[in-house]
């Protein structure tokens, strides 16, 4: 019989495409909570408090969502950054496509692992 393990969702990264073009000096102006320094990063990041979610924005209309605890919340920021950008798409009309590419979670496995036999024995593990 195989034990139930209990886990939770520390942090979920989706990758989205809105297939628009987007002025990230545009939305840096008019949109609150933006941060755009392209000297140091090509993208411009919206934090939203709700969900609390960061969303990397890129010219290309690429998005990187980070911080969601649930699918729901992926496609809730994804959604909600769309509508605050809606007036600094260059051309085209958006349309939301995104994938999740990666999950976080932590889970108490109640054991002592073998950390040094595991990354030995396990292919793709460091």
């Amino acid at each position: 019989m195989v034990k139930k393990i209990d886990f939770i969702v520390q942090n979920i990264v989706a990758s989205a495409n809105l297939n628009v073009e987007l002025d990230l000096y545009g939305i840096a102006r008019e949109v609150d909570n933006v941060e755009y320094e392209p000297e140091q990063f090509p993208g411009a990041i919206l934090k939203l408090p709700k969900p609390k979610t960061s969303l990397l924005l890129f010219k290309n209309g690429k998005v990187i969502c980070t911080g969601a605890k649930t699918e729901k919340d992926v496609a809730k920021s994804i959604k909600i950054a769309a509508k605050n950008i809606k007036a600094n798409i260059k051309k085209g009309k958006v349309k939301i496509q995104y994938k999740i590419v990666n999950i976080v979670a932590s889970a108490a496995l109640n054991v002592e692992l073998d950390l040094y036999g595991i990354a030995r024995e396990v292919d793709n593990v460091e």
